[in-house]
């Protein structure tokens, strides 16, 4: 009984937890597929400045959830792709997008990956050329012997 009533309590407590978790969904009707479509696009496109290894899509940030909504209520006024980009960009810099353009300001972030992994493996490639060798062990006869033996 005691331990049916633990698995009630715990079966519980993760229904709520899942349910706090779900949150509010949001439902957004558009007028045309397109917009549909482009409203899919653009908030797999923009990067959660909260999570920040998330997109909008996937994030629940209140954040998030803003940057959806105006996303969604610039695509219904008829804003184009770029428009939508454009606004985002100088509102919150390049970091908003998951692929920056490539400009001096983001010239780390296209430069930056490429280089370290060359480095890392330039100084792996010299660590283990210059790491001593192991050296072997000369034995004299009466070593040997004793090896022998032990080994029968």
């Amino acid at each position: 009984m005691k331990h049916s009533m633990q698995l009630l309590l715990l079966s519980f407590f993760i229904t709520l937890s899942l349910s706090l978790y779900a949150g509010s969904i949001e439902t957004y009707t558009f007028k045309t597929a397109e917009q549909e479509a482009l409203y899919k696009e653009l908030i797999k496109e923009l990067r959660c400045l909260v999570c920040q290894n998330q997109d909008i899509a996937d994030s629940n940030a209140e954040l998030a959830k803003d940057l959806r909504r105006q996303t969604y209520e610039m695509i219904s006024k008829g804003s184009t792709r770029d428009d939508v980009v454009n606004y985002m960009v100088a509102r919150y810099g390049d970091f908003v997008l998951y692929r920056p353009p490539f400009k001096m300001k983001t010239v780390l972030l296209w430069v930056g990956p490429p280089l370290f992994l060359l480095l890392s493996l330039f100084f792996l490639v010299k660590f283990l050329r210059n790491r001593p060798k192991t050296a072997e062990i000369e034995l004299d006869e009466k070593q040997r012997e004793s090896v022998r033996d032990l080994l029968k």
